[in-house]
């Protein structure tokens, strides 16, 4: 929660500040009633995507570390390298991109992710590889999804353009995942 309220007031902080994109569209009723202007509600939208795909993007680096450890399949082994190569590189980028725009990133997954981590690191074997599988099938698909509104209806032109070009391995991530989950029941009794 405190998370979710440091965010809102950085947002607040840059709606008020009005250092944001330039280019001024219309946005939600709330910041037009708090007296906002129309590219600082820009920018909250764009400093939320940062800290959502900062905060998933560590979820994703510490599930795939523990997926190295736990999973029983060798697909599921490289796939999980996969995301904590992939995923700790976009986190880089990220941090850095966030800190010319002089965005403050959450230093940890969110508690849903946590929460999962504890529920994965109970399993092994078949059981883990079923659930991680199933699990990036969902988190990629929220990724994707987000990544795609970031990259179409961003305001701030270099957060849209790095959403734009980490999209296409966030697919990638999902369509391997995909392929896991399918393959995961019958796959992993062949180990």
């Amino acid at each position: 929660m405190r998370k979710t309220s440091f965010v809102f007031v950085v947002g607040a902080a840059v709606a008020t500040a009005g250092w944001a994109a330039a280019d001024a569209t219309p946005v939600a009723k709330t910041a037009q009633k708090t007296g906002g202007a129309a590219t600082g509600a820009a920018a909250v939208s764009d400093n939320t995507f940062m800290t959502k795909a900062a905060g998933d993007g560590m979820a994703e680096v510490e599930l795939g570390r523990l997926a190295t450890e736990r999973a029983s399949s060798g697909d599921v082994k490289s796939f999980a390298q996969m995301l904590v190569d992939d995923h700790s590189k976009a986190n880089s980028e990220l941090k850095g991109l966030a800190g010319q725009k002089g965005v403050s990133l959450p230093s940890d997954p969110p508690p849903p992710a946590r929460a999962t981590y504890d529920r994965l690191s109970k399993l092994s074997g078949d059981a883990f590889d079923r659930a991680y599988a199933a699990e990036m099938v969902k988190d990629h698909e929220k990724a994707v999804a987000l990544f795609s509104k970031e990259a179409s209806g961003g305001r701030d032109a270099d957060t849209k353009s790095w959403a734009a070009k980490t999209l296409p391995t966030l697919q990638q991530h999902l369509a391997k995942a995909r392929e896991l989950a399918g393959g995961a029941h019958g796959a992993a009794h062949n180990h």
